[in-house]
């Protein structure tokens, strides 16, 4: 039998019902979370207030959380932004109180509070017919991805790779959102980017797989499409190990230093890495060998006479 040179022999498919059993569970639990706690939507998508404050010397957060506690506001969502002095504090909306209401009175309880000057930098109101657009257009945006990727894929290979990129998207998708559901996390307008920036590294991954799967179906001339697969996976795994360990040093430094404001962002962006990492060798490929696919899907199809114009 004819084979590519590979120093991996990880049986991967070998252990795909394990990675099955693993990733219904991950989604069961995330499809439990949302249906029964739900997210937590910021104020992109609720409505309400957004006030940035700036302070003469460093500002403490949970001081700040403690002291609009202390006076009403005890929902208030308190984030140092840009530079240690800078503030940012979003407000849910209150029936009956206009934001500039609430704004003056936020601002005179710090200034009060404060042992320096406060300078109050800008308000801004989102409003719930705002935040219900987003949400349509938020949810309307993940599923034209979905179905682009799934006419693309299918046009680029064949409909069963189509098929299996999108159960994998998905599959990353849902574990995404179970988590910031599990653990009632804010989700913003920041973190459905990067929801949608999962989408594409996770489909970047996948489809970087299913081309060396095809490349190998059309080399190898004996083989089962079990262990095609597999020596696919062991080919592209050092591609796939140094590409996702590059970008979570990147994301984990901006999780540890680029401040609260983009925290849930590089949250979701490392836990989306992760999983779709994993999805792109077990739940992209094991779709595709579950579907049947084979040898003969994915050889060039020849054109009618061409066999005479090559004969001598």
């Amino acid at each position: 039998m004819q084979t590519l040179t590979s120093s991996l022999h990880i049986d991967f498919m070998g252990k795909r019902k394990f990675a099955m059993i693993l990733s219904i569970s991950l989604i069961l639990i995330s499809l439990a979370s949302l249906a029964t706690r739900g997210l937590v939507f910021g104020i992109d998508f609720t409505g309400g207030t957004l006030i940035e404050v700036g302070y003469a010397q460093e500002a403490d957060p949970e001081a700040i959380r403690q002291v609009l506690a202390e006076n009403g506001f005890a929902e208030a969502q308190v984030q140092q932004f840009g530079t240690p002095q800078d503030i940012l504090i979003r407000l849910a909306p209150r029936e009956g109180v206009k934001s500039a209401e609430l704004s003056d009175k936020v601002f005179r309880v710090l200034s009060k509070q404060a042992d320096g000057e406060v300078e109050l930098r800008r308000v801004e109101f989102v409003g719930p017919q705002v935040g219900d657009e987003l949400t349509e257009d938020g949810a309307l945006a993940v599923l034209v991805a979905l179905m682009a990727i799934l006419m693309y894929v299918a046009v680029r290979f064949e409909w069963r790779f189509a098929v299996g990129s999108v159960i994998a998207l998905v599959h990353d998708v849902t574990i995404t959102l179970g988590f910031f559901s599990l653990f009632q996390l804010e989700f913003d307008l920041t973190v459905l980017a990067a929801v949608l920036a999962v989408i594409g590294y996770s489909l970047n991954d996948t489809i970087v797989v299913f081309d060396r799967i095809r490349e190998n179906f059309r080399k190898i001339r004996k083989g089962e499409s079990e262990e095609v697969i597999n020596i696919s996976l062991n080919q592209t795994l050092a591609r796939t190990i140094v590409t996702s360990l590059t970008t979570l040093i990147v994301l984990l430094a901006l999780f540890v230093l680029g401040g609260e404001i983009i925290h849930n962002f590089s949250l979701a962006l490392i836990l989306g890495v992760l999983v779709g990492t994993y999805s792109s060798i077990y739940v992209a490929s094991s779709a595709v060998l579950m579907l049947g696919v084979s040898k003969a899907d994915l050889m060039p199809v020849q054109k009618e006479g061409q066999q005479i114009d090559d004969m001598p």
